[in-house]
C-alpha cells in the first residue's frame, strides 16, 4: 500500500532540509500526537548525519510524547542532501515501512515537500485502515511544517 502527499512550504529548500532532517523538526511535525526518539547510539545525530544503509536501531514512537506505542527499526537507505532521503525500516505494526521524502525548489523562497510511504502491515487488515492512519498523520505533519515556516516570517 502506498500513500503519497505533498505540501508547499514558504521557505528556501536548504532551510526546509535542515528542519525536516533534525530530531527537533521531526518531533515538531509529529506533535502533539506522537514523538520519536533517535536510536540509542545516534541520539545526537540527524537523518542527514547517520550512516547510510546501516541499521541504526529502534527509534521509539510515543503517543502524546509519553507512552511508547511502536518503534521504527530505522535504516536510511538513501540520502541526497538537500533533496531527499529514503528510509527503509520495519515497525512493530508494519513488516515494511518505507518513507521517501523529496524536496524541490519552487522559485527562490518556496519548497515542495513530497512524502511517499509504502506500508506492509504485519496483520491482515483492510488497506484503508493503514492508508487512513498514515494519510491523517502526514497531513498533520505537513500542516505543522508549513505553519512552522509561516510563523518564521520571510527570513526563515
Amino acid at each position: 500500500m502506498v500513500v503519497r502527499l505533498a505540501v508547499t512550504v514558504d521557505a528556501p529548500l536548504e532551510q526546509v532540509w535542515e528542519r525536516v532532517t533534525s530530531p527537533a523538526g521531526i518531533n515538531d511535525e509529529l506533535a502533539p500526537i506522537l514523538s520519536m526518539g533517535m536510536p540509542r547510539d545516534h541520539r545526537d545525530a540527524t537523518v542527514a548525519t547517520v550512516p547510510v544503509g546501516v541499521p541504526l536501531g529502534k527509534a521509539w514512537l510515543r503517543l502524546g510524547g509519553i507512552v511508547p506505542i511502536d518503534y521504527d527499526d530505522l535504516t536510511i537507505a538513501e540520502l541526497d542532501p538537500p533533496h531527499g532521503f529514503h528510509e527503509r525500516s520495519s515497525m512493530l505494526v508494519a513488516r515494511v515501512w518505507e518513507h521517501r521524502r523529496q524536496l524541490a525548489r519552487v522559485g527562490e523562497r518556496r519548497t515542495l515537500v513530497t512524502d511517499e510511504l509504502t506500508i506492509e502491515p504485519r496483520l491482515p487488515v483492510p488497506a484503508r485502515v493503514p492508508r487512513t492512519i498514515v494519510s491523517f498523520l502526514f497531513r498533520h505533519r505537513h500542516r505543522r511544517l508549513a505553519a512552522h515556516f509561516a510563523g518564521a516570517g520571510a527570513g526563515g
